[in-house]
């Protein structure tokens, strides 16, 4: 056997062996991931405990809408549940030194902290429905 046909068939297995593991996919699923949109990765708001924050809604127990001063939404998810936030009236954003709410934040409610597990950019919270 050649050279050149030892080489074109360590080729091909490298190939079948690359599609049998599901190289082709991850492959695929890192291109997406790639081109993703913005609102998918972390997020931060500026001067939150300066006027930052124009408004803020409440998801559930653990999901909170809040918008910035510029009109922008984005969805905080909370590490672990609070039973108050959908009756809460007041809340409050810990930062933690810097005056900027991102994703290492947390939530106070009803005297509560609740750390942030993510906050990322949104589109408007869905309108509220009549009972």
């Amino acid at each position: 056997m050649s050279q050149f046909s030892r080489l074109a068939l360590a080729a091909i297995l490298a190939g079948a062996a690359f599609v049998a593991t599901g190289g082709g996919r991850a492959a695929e699923q890192a291109v997406r991931a790639e081109e993703a949109p913005a609102q998918d990765k972390d997020a931060s708001i500026a001067f939150v405990n300066h006027g930052g924050v124009r408004d803020w809604r409440a998801a559930g127990d653990d999901k909170l809408y809040i918008q910035d001063a510029s009109g922008q939404w984005y969805l905080a998810t909370l590490a672990t549940a609070s039973p108050d936030l959908p009756f809460a009236t007041t809340i409050g954003f810990e930062t933690r030194g810097t005056d900027q709410l991102d994703r290492f934040g947390s939530i106070v409610v009803s005297g509560n902290r609740y750390p942030l597990a993510s906050l990322v950019q949104s589109g408007p919270p869905p309108p509220r429905q009549r009972r």
